[in-house]
């Protein structure tokens, strides 16, 4: 396993991170054995980075983590996200902050983050999403710096919106984030025209999520492919979009043929590629998939070759609208 730097936190995490989101549920049926074992795995081939969120399961990945994390005894970075107050997803422009991100609200949602991991402190408390409406008066990030202050957090960061990604600009340009976890894969490679190269610029940690496309870009669905009821990509696919995916996929599978990788491999490898991104965190369910996805820091990296074909790959689908 090959280990970063984790922004200006002093801390290296490993380049392959665990991706609590499935062990949570929403991903179709989940067994909370297969989820420790999965994280004992990981954790084992040299994982120390583990990424979840309030909304995993209603607090059901943080707690199955917390559990991992008293049978353990080395350092392991975790970082957890809360969610703003019930309301749109994501927030309206015409909302105001102090409905969604109150000082109440946060210091109760940082309460409930600890207890779930069984902790004193939360390495990395990230916003679970924002608008940009918000850039010019940013306070829900000045609370999280009392709580900062108090010992609670760490350190502070953000998930992007994903349909607008580069809202988090100014707050990076600003200083008031450690790091921003954002979409970038080979379809989504939007935020290596800015986003990206600014948070280096700045010394923001770069957590990427979604590098397999939601599971597209293993290249394991075709296009009859049916999802279970209580998985979220039963809508995230729906109508003809999975279809459309699969042909692209397909294109990449015979571009990169001859190239040594799986199709997951490629997708992980693509995502590391950029100086910016401190670490990738694919959702992560059992063993076989934990030993799968840490084995891909010690393949060979992409080479500049390699990486300008897969550019070609980009998908600007901008909601699913045009071409295929």
């Amino acid at each position: 396993m090959k280990y970063r730097a984790f922004g200006k936190t002093g801390f290296e995490t490993s380049e392959i991170g665990f991706g609590g989101w499935a062990i949570g549920g929403s991903w179709g049926p989940q067994n909370d054995k297969d989820s420790v074992a999965a994280l004992h795995r990981a954790l084992d081939m040299g994982v120390n980075f583990i990424d979840t969120a309030e909304g995993y399961g209603e607090g059901r990945s943080e707690r199955v983590i917390g559990q991992v994390l008293k049978e353990r005894k080395e350092e392991i970075f975790v970082a957890t996200k809360t969610a703003p107050a019930p309301g749109d997803w994501p927030p309206s422009y015409f909302e105001n902050w102090e409905d969604r991100y109150s000082e109440a609200h946060l210091r109760k949602n940082v309460e409930e983050r600890l207890r779930n991991l069984g902790t004193d402190t939360i390495d990395l408390l990230q916003l679970h999403t924002w608008t940009r409406a918000w850039n010019r008066d940013p306070q829900p990030f000045a609370i999280l710096r009392k709580l900062q202050q108090e010992g609670k957090i760490r350190h502070i960061g953000i998930s992007t919106p994903e349909h607008d990604q580069n809202s988090v600009i100014d707050l990076i340009r600003g200083g008031w984030i450690d790091s921003v976890q954002l979409i970038y894969n080979i379809f989504e490679q939007e935020p290596a025209a800015d986003l990206l190269p600014i948070a280096h610029d700045h010394g923001v940690a770069v957590i990427v999520r979604v590098a397999l496309d939601e599971g597209s870009l293993t290249g394991k669905f075709t296009a009859d492919h049916t999802f279970a009821e209580d998985d979220f990509r039963r809508n995230f696919f729906a109508g003809n979009r999975l279809e459309r995916t699969v042909q692209r996929v397909e294109k990449i599978k015979d571009d990169f043929k001859d190239s040594g990788y799986t199709m997951p491999q490629l997708a992980l490898k693509f995502a590391l590629s950029h100086p910016a991104v401190s670490n990738v965190i694919p959702g992560i369910r059992n063993v076989g998939q934990a030993e799968a996805n840490c084995a891909v820091s010690d393949l060979a990296d992409l080479n500049p070759e390699q990486i300008k074909r897969l550019q070609k790959h980009q998908w600007r689908r901008a909601f699913w609208y045009g071409g295929l």
